[in-house]
């Protein structure tokens, strides 16, 4: 799509001014609803962990998975009790020489009801997804924005996938972008994570840009002054803005749940489409938090927002928001313009933290990609997330942390 009639309708402002999320006209009474919840989560426990063989590393990625089961089909199974909770969020830890784990664990309730489903989802007609008009995704081309939060958050994974960074050393992404249900794909095995940064003046310029204002023997002060001045205007006049480019990092440590692999779940595959990336070096840039929302439909404009790095713009960092058309306990439905390349990427909204005027983004989702899912014995196509629940919540936790207790609530 030809970008020059976007930009001539939405100001580079306008658009900025949606991401920051600026909130007006928040009455009293809305307070409330723009306010993160306080959620209790399980505690997640290892209960033994065993050594596997080796993997392949022999799948290709997949740009698109069909036949798996969407909302309207799940809400035709039952919900899993804690013993299959518990079997589907094992997981399988694959480590940069090659080797890789498999380690059971065990929930613990924080409280009553913890497990009872965030909604009520019952089967309904769907309309079949329409084309998308303009192409409604934006590109930060502007490095003051894209190294810079919230946009720096976005990272690209050298399997395909973008991710989010969700502490210094931990990145969360979709979990087809490293395995394909059987195997992992080919690009994890040395696989490697990179983050959009300005170069430095030092690398930019050189030794070779100090000796440029060096003195030439027989010139004179005020000569060398003059021309070093307009030297100065010329290079301002002909030097393209800093582009940002990518700084790569090797991942140390990859997990995925066992909800994943398509031996454990066939139906609710979909719903544990995610992994976490521990990184070789930890990263001094600012990171998201995780949440929780029991509903997004609810939410004023029930709006969601996500970056990454679509293919069909190559090194370019892509913004986009939507509204939720659908969700249950584990996706959400929307219609935001993605290509693959996106697939992995933070789903995020902004709320009020509770009890303060500070406004805060968190991660509810990871954006899975587009899907054919069955709905009512039809498949049809739509872009589907996996939500971050309380149990999903204490696992990706007790991942970072080691003891899920540091975060028994959100």
């Amino acid at each position: 799509m030809d970008q020059a009639p976007l930009r001539a309708l939405l100001s580079v402002g306008a658009v900025l001014a949606s991401v920051m999320g600026v909130a007006a006209c928040v009455t009293q009474e809305e307070d409330t609803t723009y306010t993160w919840l306080q959620t209790k989560v399980p505690v997640m426990q290892d209960r033994h962990t065993v050594h596997l063989s080796r993997p392949a590393f022999t799948a290709e990625a997949e740009s698109e998975l069909s036949a798996v089961c969407g909302i309207e089909c799940q809400s035709l199974l039952s919900r899993p009790d804690v013993a299959e909770l518990e079997k589907l969020l094992s997981y399988e830890t694959v480590y940069e020489n090659g080797t890789r784990t498999l380690t059971a664990v065990s929930l613990q309730s924080p409280g009553p009801a913890w497990d009872e489903p965030m909604l009520n989802v019952s089967a309904r007609p769907r309309h079949r997804r329409e084309l998308y008009g303009p192409d409604s995704r934006f590109t930060i081309a502007d490095s003051q924005y894209s190294t810079n939060y919230p946009f720096s958050t976005t990272v690209k994974v050298s399997s395909g996938c973008s991710g989010i960074l969700l502490s210094p050393k931990h990145v969360l992404t979709a979990a087809h972008c490293i395995h394909d249900g059987r195997d992992y794909v080919k690009g994890a095995k040395k696989l490697r994570v990179g983050f959009l940064k300005l170069r430095s003046r030092r690398q930019a310029g050189g030794k070779g840009a100090r000796e440029r204002g060096g003195r030439r023997r027989g010139e004179k002060r005020g000569q060398r002054r003059e021309e070093a001045q307009r030297a100065k205007k010329r290079s301002r006049r002909s030097v393209p803005p800093q582009r940002p480019s990518f700084q790569w990092t090797r991942v140390k440590r990859t997990q995925i749940p066992t909800g994943w692999f398509k031996d454990v779940s066939q139906e609710v595959a979909l719903d544990y489409d995610y992994a976490l990336l521990e990184l070789k070096r930890p990263q001094k840039q600012r990171f998201m938090d995780l949440g929780i929302v029991p509903s997004v439909k609810k939410l004023p404009a029930g709006r969601i927002h996500f970056s990454g790095f679509d293919d069909d713009r190559p090194g370019q960092l892509v913004y986009r928001f939507c509204s939720v058309s659908d969700e249950s306990n584990d996706l959400l439905y929307q219609y935001c313009d993605a290509v693959p390349g996106s697939s992995g990427s933070g789903v995020y909204i902004r709320l009020k933290e509770p009890g303060k005027k500070k406004w805060k983004r968190k991660i509810i989702a990871v954006f899975s990609g587009h899907k054919w899912v069955d709905v009512n014995g039809v498949q049809q196509d739509y872009n589907v997330a996996v939500r971050i629940t309380p149990e999903k919540y204490a696992q990706i936790c007790h991942w970072i942390h080691g003891d899920s207790n540091v975060c028994r609530s959100t």
